[in-house]
């Protein structure tokens, strides 16, 4: 796949504004260990290689686990993620795909009910910053970066 732009060159205050909300999100209060689930299960959805190879190295410099990664896609039969994940996934899921779910009643309702007012906010920013990002990585083919074995 070629590169089609460098984003960053290209847009140098788009690129400010998009690092200046992720490092607010990142500083928000929202625990690390979440925010990356957030960013892969989001990545996943979208198909972002460039991204999930990122956030999965940050989910595990952040502790995360094999185990909770290879299982993510289906979060939903496993009893690896808490409540408060859960409720977090199902949030990313249903803006992720936006066009299909429009944010059900329900799955808000289970966000309500594991997040604060601010903290709710600032998983909504977060979820569509990630967006953002896979949107510029997948449209301007961003290309993966190929790691050599240990």
């Amino acid at each position: 796949m070629t590169n089609r732009l460098n984003f960053y060159t290209a847009s140098p205050e788009g690129t400010r504004a998009m690092l200046a909300l992720e490092n607010y999100v990142v500083r928000s209060g929202l625990e690390s260990p979440l925010i990356e689930l957030v960013k892969m299960r989001a990545s996943q959805i979208n198909g972002c290689a460039f991204c999930l190879d990122m956030h999965s190295r940050d989910a595990r410099k952040h502790g995360e686990t094999e185990q909770r990664l290879y299982v993510l896609p289906a979060w939903r039969e496993t009893v690896l993620f808490s409540d408060r994940e859960k409720a977090a996934l199902a949030w990313t899921e249903a803006l992720t795909l936006i066009s299909q779910t429009h944010a059900p009643d329900a799955i808000y309702e289970q966000a309500r009910e594991a997040f604060s007012e601010k903290e709710l906010a600032d998983l909504t920013l977060l979820i569509g910053t990630i967006n953002t990002w896979n949107r510029i990585a997948i449209g301007f083919r961003a290309p993966l970066p190929v790691h050599k074995a240990a």
